[in-house]
């Protein structure tokens, strides 16, 4: 597997689209700046709630979450819970959309078991940090962060059996580069299981346009 301490995006799949209604630089850093101070300080108030109380009301496993150390629960900013929709077999390959401080991609860890391989994709540094360092104290080998972006994933083609993500694909401009490169990494049959918010509603073409909406 690949060394897991660079801070740098790795590029595996194709470079992203061209649809974007924002800058997405500009997006990029609003994103990192707000879940840095989520990873930095997770008991300040945001405009999402964090940590277990947010896994309880998402209908996760509690036993599960109960065994994880207090640092890979405290920064959760999920918006449901991926695995209601279908539960880990062992020995299967997870790649986790917008890892975080690695919430899920340590419950797919558990799940998969030691002939399984999580790995957690980011482009906050203070998330991977602290991720990689919660990995020791969780006390799992079969899990690794990397940092980029989803749409560009710094993974294999067809390397994983699923995919899942948990409140990030939202926040992507173009959301079908997104989709393109979770199935790029996807094994033929794989499986794309993910919980997001969703807009039923038209949005306004200025609307969109404003960053502070996108990430508020």
């Amino acid at each position: 597997m690949s060394d897991t301490t660079t801070n740098e995006p790795r590029h595996f799949g194709g470079s992203a689209g061209d649809e974007s209604p924002v800058d997405r630089g500009e997006l990029r850093l609003e994103v990192q700046a707000k879940y840095a101070a989520v990873a930095l300080d997770p008991t300040a108030t945001f405009h999402f709630h964090t940590g277990r109380v947010v896994a309880e009301r998402c209908r996760y496993d509690m036993d599960a979450v109960d065994v994880l150390p207090g640092v890979a629960v405290e920064s959760f900013a999920g918006v449901a819970n991926p695995f209601e929709l279908r539960s880990l077999e062992p020995g299967e390959h997870v790649v986790d959309l917008g890892s975080g401080a690695g919430f899920d991609s340590f419950l797919a860890a558990h799940a998969v078991g030691p002939e399984g391989r999580v790995v957690g994709v980011d482009m906050t540094d203070e998330m991977l940090e602290k991720s990689r360092a919660a990995t020791t104290v969780v006390g799992v080998d079969n899990v690794e962060f990397r940092k980029g972006f989803l749409e560009d994933l710094p993974v294999e083609d067809e390397w994983a059996d699923v995919v899942i993500s948990n409140g990030v694909i939202n926040l992507c401009p173009d959301k079908h580069a997104a989709f393109r490169e979770a199935w790029r990494v996807l094994e033929p049959g794989g499986v794309l299981q993910f919980a997001d918010i969703a807009n039923g509603n038209d949005v306004p073409e200025a609307a969109r346009r404003e960053i502070d909406l996108w990430t508020g």
